[in-house]
C-alpha cells in the first residue's frame, strides 16, 4: 500500500500562485499524492474541504490580542487556511494517512510571534501544529528547518525556551545557540555548493543528534537570484535541498516532513520549483535545470 504525499491548498488571489493548482498537472494523478483544499466561495467544487482553525487554538500559541489585530489586517482568512493546512498536514502525518506533505500558503509562519506578526506572517502554522502535536497526540521531539533568507524571529521567540523544540534557521545574521535554536549565518552572494555543504554540516550536527519525530520546513524561495532577498542561490539548489532534508527525514523519523511554503514572489520560480519539489516527496529526484525550461 502506498502511503500519500498529502498537498495542502486554498484557492487565493496573488501573483506567484496564479498557475495552481493547475501547474501541477500529472502530479495529481499520481496514487503517491493527495491534494486537500480549503473551501473559499469562488473555488470549484470539492469533494474535500479543509478546516480552518478554532480561535481557542490559535489563543494557545499567540494572544488573544494579536489574534484581533490579524482580523482588524483583512488577512485573516488567508492566514487562519495558511496555518490550518500545517496543522491539518501535521496531524495526518501523524496518524499516518499521509507520509509527508507540502503546504501552500499565503502568509508564511516565522515573522509571527506570540504577540507579533509582520512580514507577510500572521500566524505561526508550525508553532500551532507543534503545540497541537505536543498536547493531543503525545509527540515529543520536533525540528523546524528555516531556509527562508530572512531571520524567523517569530519562530525564535516562540521556542527559545522549549527544549522540545530544534530550530535552524538559515540566514543572514550572526551565528547564535540559545537552548535548540540555532542561527546559522549565510553569507551574501553565496555559491550553491557553499551552502549545500553548510546545510549538510547543520543536518550531521544537530538534527540527527537531536532525533525529532516530525521535521518542518519554512521554505522559502526569496533568497534565488532575482528575488527581492537575492543571495545569490541558483533555483536548483531548492531541489538539492528537498532531497538532501527528504533523505533526512527517511533516517530520522520515519519520513514525516512537512514543507511550508514561506518567502517568494516570483511566479516563474513557482511554476518550476513546487511541482518538481512535490514530485521529490512522493515520487524521486528530478535532475531537470531551471535554464533548461
Amino acid at each position: 500500500m502506498v502511503i500519500p504525499t498529502g498537498i495542502f491548498f486554498y484557492y487565493q488571489q496573488g501573483e506567484r500562485l496564479r498557475d495552481f493548482p493547475q501547474a501541477l498537472g500529472s502530479i495529481l494523478e499520481k496514487d503517491s499524492v493527495f491534494l486537500y483544499d480549503a473551501f473559499y466561495p469562488s473555488k470549484p467544487k470539492s469533494s474535500f474541504d479543509l478546516e480552518p482553525i478554532p480561535v481557542e487554538t490559535l489563543h494557545k500559541v499567540h494572544l488573544p490580542e494579536m489574534v484581533d489585530r490579524v482580523r482588524a489586517t483583512g488577512n485573516y482568512e488567508g492566514a487562519l487556511y495558511s496555518a490550518a493546512g500545517t496543522l491539518a498536514a501535521a496531524v495526518r502525518i501523524w496518524s499516518g494517512e499521509i507520509i509527508n506533505a507540502f503546504v501552500f500558503t499565503g502568509y508564511g509562519d516565522h515573522h509571527a510571534g506570540s504577540n507579533f506578526f509582520g512580514g507577510g506572517c500572521y500566524f505561526n502554522g508550525a508553532a500551532i501544529a507543534i503545540h497541537e502535536l505536543q498536547e493531543r497526540l503525545g509527540a515529543k521531539r520536533f525540528a523546524i528547518i528555516d531556509t527562508d533568507p530572512h531571520h524567523g524571529d517569530g519562530t525564535w521567540e516562540l521556542f527559545e525556551n522549549n527544549l522540545a523544540v530544534l530550530y535552524i534557521c538559515f540566514c543572514s545574521g550572526s551565528f547564535q545557540e540559545k537552548n535548540q535554536n540555532v542561527n546559522i549565518h549565510v553569507p551574501f552572494r553565496v555559491k550553491d555548493s557553499s551552502y549545500f555543504a553548510l546545510a549538510k554540516d547543520c543536518f550531521q550536527r544537530w538534527v540527527k543528534v537531536f532525533q525529532p519525530e516530525i521535521i518542518f520546513w519554512n521554505w522559502g524561495y526569496d533568497g534565488t537570484i532575482g528575488e527581492y532577498g537575492d543571495t545569490g542561490l541558483r533555483p536548483d539548489l531548492h531541489l538539492q535541498m528537498a532531497g538532501e532534508i527528504k533523505k533526512l527525514a527517511n533516517v530520522v523519523c520515519s519520513g514525516r516532513l512537512i514543507i511550508i511554503l514561506c518567502g517568494g514572489s516570483r511566479r516563474d520560480y513557482a511554476n518550476f520549483l513546487i511541482p518538481r519539489i512535490i514530485t521529490i516527496l512522493a515520487d524521486k529526484y528530478t535532475t531537470q535545470s531551471f535554464d533548461d525550461v
